[in-house]
């Protein structure tokens, strides 16, 4: 069973997946896999770009998406006999059966289908399944140049999907679709001393999870920044602490996204 392995990671949001994918079935009749996309509003492979945290503490995700080619595909249901599995796992719309159905759009939870209004017809990646059964790879995974996105045999990737996981496990579909290194929030911030309008290295930074009780430390850079990467949503605490100034508490942190605290001043002691 084939199965796309993508390496969050290391896209550079170049967007060749997203170009090559249009160049490969716009215009394109693939018949029985897909009959031709349209020039604009399909996106068979869509790279979601995404910016987490405000100014100056900006980091931008990319995930390319395409179809999940789920195990338990929703758009099956109800579309009978329209959307088949194939031996390989690759989810097609046959698109000589599939002609009308525009409710298979609202059953992918993914928004993976998309309608082309002058063939009446619902449309999505098919894995390049024409181009693998010629025992070629999907465009996308040609054309990535840091090899972000990878196709193969489920088996010949144990190893990295051990390590992945799916978007939207919830759903209960079992896509097929492994992700490597999806974006987490993070906390950022910077520490410095308003007397001398310097910033402060090398202090201590102590970020509590108040539901779990857990913490973990950074410590300032030489720009006095500090950064917790990789956190899950929740109410968090920092204690900031450096020798000689008197330590900060900021308390009930509520990380519903990554987020930029900004400055944090600490005072000299009076000790």
């Amino acid at each position: 069973m084939k199965v796309f392995v993508i390496d969050v990671a290391k896209c550079n949001g170049c967007y060749s997946c997203q170009l090559v994918c249009k160049d490969e079935h716009v215009a394109n009749d693939w018949t029985p896999i897909a009959q031709p996309q349209p020039d604009t509003g399909h996106f068979w492979l869509k790279m979601n770009e995404t910016v987490h945290g405000q100014v100056p503490k900006v980091k931008l995700s990319y995930i390319p998406q395409p179809c999940m080619h789920c195990d338990n595909p929703a758009c099956m249901q109800p579309a009978g006999d329209a959307v088949y599995k194939r031996t390989d796992g690759l989810v097609i719309i046959d698109p000589a059966k599939a002609i009308g159905k525009r409710e298979l759009l609202e059953a992918c939870p993914y928004g993976a289908i998309y309608w082309n209004e002058s063939l009446q017809l619902p449309q999505k990646c098919t894995g390049c399944a024409h181009l693998v059964d010629q025992g070629k790879l999907p465009r996308c995974v040609d054309a990535c140049g840091v090899e972000a996105i990878q196709f193969g045999e489920e088996a010949d990737f144990k190893e990295l999907i051990d390590k992945a996981e799916v978007i939207q496990a919830e759903a209960g579909l079992k896509p097929r679709v492994y992700y490597l290194n999806l974006p987490k929030f993070f906390l950022a911030g910077d520490v410095y001393d308003p007397a001398i309008d310097e910033i402060l290295e090398a202090a201590t930074v102590t970020l509590t999870n108040l539901a779990s009780g857990q913490s973990q430390q950074q410590t300032t850079d030489d720009f006095g920044d500090f950064w917790f990467k990789r956190l899950e949503p929740g109410s968090y605490s920092l204690t900031i602490q450096k020798d000689g100034y008197e330590p900060a508490l900021i308390q009930e942190i509520d990380l519903a996204k990554s987020l930029n605290i900004g400055s944090i001043t600490l005072t000299v002691s009076k000790k």
